[in-house]
């Protein structure tokens, strides 16, 4: 079965703390170990060193002999745990310590080579079962190595101090151990308790109430700022919740009156005998409603999936064009109600998009505009260039829009009192498809407008070149 590490941040983070603990407690006591053992032979050194001193000028005072046999057994008698022994030029011992028990100490091909030199020699040997320090010293007569003399230490008491040592290393590391763990999970979960307040608190907040908030502590740090963003977030969601919810009662709105009035014709025109001609004229004033209900629909699925289509690739378009193309429809639209219809082109603008999209939020923006200007009225079409942005606006003579209400007539299904009806608004979605496709390609859309004069709509795009 495959091991899971544990969900829960707060197990993690007292893993990885006592983890790393682990890691630095055996980096550091292992240091350390070492530098104890190295600080212990250094202190035997100079014993050993000093007390073969005191014998070489014991044997350089005796120059040889029995007598000099003699004062270093004297000397040696006074030692406990070291051990001597003298090795003349021809390597033959002279003098060896009774506690050797007939055991010779070693000279090694280092030491001879030092000694002739003149120099000591520090060397750890195991003598037997024990592990010693042996320093060997040459005794100079006439400017040359006559003698050699070597003493030698147990490091038994270093050892049981390494010993004792490491003894407290393994009882004081899993004690330390064990209780850093518990202090960094009671840290660990103290420091983690905002969050858990937190997450049972955005439990409690769902889609049908979204007007709770997570609580700041005041402290200012990293938890009350993330709140703080999720709050934002929450106050986002609850707008865009809200907006959907409306536009859904708006949809359902629309949707349900063309369908009633058509519901409501049919049934009156199957309620006694008529003739074809009758049923034909009835049939005829329905499709004006079903026209109706298959716009509002298009309009309805731009809406929802006019986000993705405008993600894909883009090409240039000329702005001109698409001026071109829309003055055509406003012309034929406006020719029955006596509107002129123009265009003016200032510069040729060429922008990034889809030519399609375009086309449409210009065309919703000409025909609202002949739509609310009166017999005899101007529309006129623009295009020109302004700091690297494209422009493509349209003017109209109508009655113009109340300044309270010029952010309302881009929300979708709004339509002004004073200027829109249902006759001749629509369903109030043509400005909100505008602004929501010039949004999708980096743009942006404005109203000027004065009461009585007229308004003036304009796209603003990022040009090309």
């Amino acid at each position: 079965m495959r091991w899971k590490p544990p969900t829960s941040i707060h197990t993690r983070l007292t893993l990885w703390y006592t983890a790393v603990l682990l890691i630095i407690l055996l980096v550091t006591s292992g240091f350390s170990y070492w530098l104890l053992a190295l600080a212990l032979t250094r202190d035997v050194d100079p014993v050993l060193l000093e007390l073969a001193e005191v014998i070489r000028e014991s044997v350089t005072a005796e120059r040889g002999g029995s007598s000099a046999s003699e004062a270093v057994a004297d000397l040696d008698s006074g030692f406990r745990d070291q051990f001597v022994q003298v090795v003349d030029a021809q390597g033959v011992p002279t003098y060896r310590s009774a506690r050797l028990k007939g055991q010779a100490l070693p000279l090694s091909a280092a030491a001879r080579e030092s000694a002739q030199r003149g120099k000591p020699t520090f060397e750890t040997l195991r003598i037997g079962p024990r592990q010693m320090r042996l320093v060997t010293l040459p005794v100079v007569r006439g400017g040359r190595p006559a003698e050699v003399v070597q003493v030698a230490g147990s490091l038994a008491r270093s050892h049981r101090a390494l010993a004792r040592y490491l003894e407290t290393l393994v009882i004081l590391i899993p004690l330390g151990l064990g209780l850093a763990a518990s202090g960094g999970a009671l840290m660990a979960r103290k420091a983690l308790e905002p969050v858990d307040r937190m997450s049972r608190s955005a439990r409690r907040i769902t889609a049908e109430d979204l007007s709770r908030r997570l609580e700041l502590r005041g402290t200012g740090d990293e938890l009350d700022r993330l709140a703080d963003t999720l709050n934002e977030m929450l106050g986002r969601l609850e707008g865009a919740f809200g907006a959907m919810r409306r536009f859904s009662a708006d949809a359902a709105h629309e949707l349900r009156t063309p369908l009633t009035a058509l519901k409501g014709g049919l049934e009156v025109a199957l309620r006694a005998e008529r003739s074809p001609a009758e049923y034909r004229q009835v049939l005829a004033a329905k499709l004006e409603e079903v026209d109706r209900l298959i716009r509002l629909a298009e309009d309805l699925l731009f809406i929802g999936r006019s986000g993705a289509d405008l993600a894909s690739p883009r090409a240039p378009v000329d702005l001109e064009q698409v001026a071109l193309e829309v003055l055509d429809v406003g012309a034929r639209l406006a020719q029955p109600r006596g509107v002129t219809v123009r265009m003016e082109v200032a510069d040729a603008v060429t922008v990034l998009g889809h030519a399609s999209a375009l086309h449409r939020a210009a065309r919703n923006l000409v025909e609202n505009a002949v739509n609310y200007t009166p017999a005899g009225g101007l529309v006129e079409v623009n295009v020109a260039r302004d700091n690297g942005s494209g422009l493509l606006s349209v003017r109209d003579t109508g009655p113009g829009i109340a300044p309270g209400d010029v952010t309302r007539v881009f929300e979708p299904f709004v339509r002004l009192d004073a200027a829109r009806d249902r006759a001749s608004g629509g369903a109030g979605l043509g400005l909100s498809i505008a602004r929501s496709i010039v949004a999708a390609h980096g743009g942006t859309i404005t109203l000027e407008t004065s009461p009585g004069h007229g308004c003036r709509f304009t796209i603003r795009l990022p040009a090309v070149g």
